[in-house]
């Protein structure tokens, strides 16, 4: 079987709309080369020894950017594991909103920064310096290896710490920027099973309501936020009503940002002074 045969086969056998880009990102992967280079080059090669191995994980629904350990994300690659979320083009909201409202931050906050991509990103954009704080070890270490592998070493700094633990926040200092993309899923939501059964449970629920999280985060971030300072959390779509009344409850200004396809996404909040 050829590369080509082989691709057309395993679209068909994964049998959802994307199978065919899903299968020949998997395929390139096992060449060692890149998706353009096996379109141009390698159709009728012979199928490496490794893709059916691959294959079966995507047919198991384990995503993609777990078998290849990493995931673009506003044009920089970064490493993925199961210790992690995989960053998605809904959150580069996020930094399209830092960018416009905050260009000029030079200190950055990211709770719950997992494989580090918010954090990272602005950093990278801006050349600011950040904190990233996560109760996981093991994402630390994660958006420690992106850190250095994008040449941020010496402008992040990531901490273990818990929100909901009583002082995880006192000798943090304020920041001119916080960027937050919190556990924000209904517990009982529907959700595809790439996502329900291989993404971390403690950074996707947040309660019967989705906003357990927010509760706990809005009245702290208060306190962290310096003067004409920028919070910026991600949110999901059909939460604007609920986190805006916590967020204003709080004493913030409320601003929606939605993302590419127009749903809403992101919500800025700056303290009423």
């Amino acid at each position: 079987m050829t590369v080509g045969e082989a691709i057309r086969a395993a679209a068909e056998a994964l049998a959802v709309e994307w199978g065919r880009l899903d299968a020949e990102v998997l395929m390139a992967h096992a060449l060692g080369v890149s998706r353009s280079d096996m379109l141009l080059r390698h159709m009728r090669d012979p199928v490496p020894d490794g893709f059916a191995s691959l294959l079966e994980r995507r047919l198991a629904h384990e995503p993609v950017a777990y078998i290849l350990g990493h995931q673009e994300f506003y044009g920089r690659d970064f490493i993925v594991t199961p210790d992690v979320l995989i960053p998605r083009g809904d959150s580069e909201t996020l930094i399209g909103a830092a960018l416009e409202l905050a260009p000029d931050a030079t200190r950055v906050l990211d709770p719950g920064t997992g494989s580090g991509a918010l954090l990272l990103t602005y950093l990278a954009e801006t050349g600011a310096s950040g904190i990233g704080i996560d109760a996981s070890a093991a994402a630390l270490s994660v958006a420690q290896a992106n850190a250095e592998k994008l040449g941020l070493g010496d402008k992040a700094q990531f901490h273990e710490a818990e929100w909901s633990r009583e002082g995880w926040a006192d000798d943090l200092g304020k920041f001119d920027l916080i960027l937050c993309n919190p556990p924000y899923v209904e517990d009982a939501a529907p959700l595809d099973r790439s996502v329900r059964d291989y993404e971390p449970a403690s950074a996707l629920f947040a309660g019967p309501e989705g906003l357990a999280d927010y509760r706990v985060l809005m009245p702290q971030i208060a306190k962290l936020l310096a003067e004409n300072g920028t919070a910026i959390f991600e949110i999901g779509s059909k939460q604007v009503d609920p986190v805006t009344r916590l967020a204003e409850n709080c004493g913030y200004r409320v601003r929606l940002h939605r993302d590419l396809a127009g749903r809403p996404r992101a919500l800025s909040l700056k303290l009423q002074r």
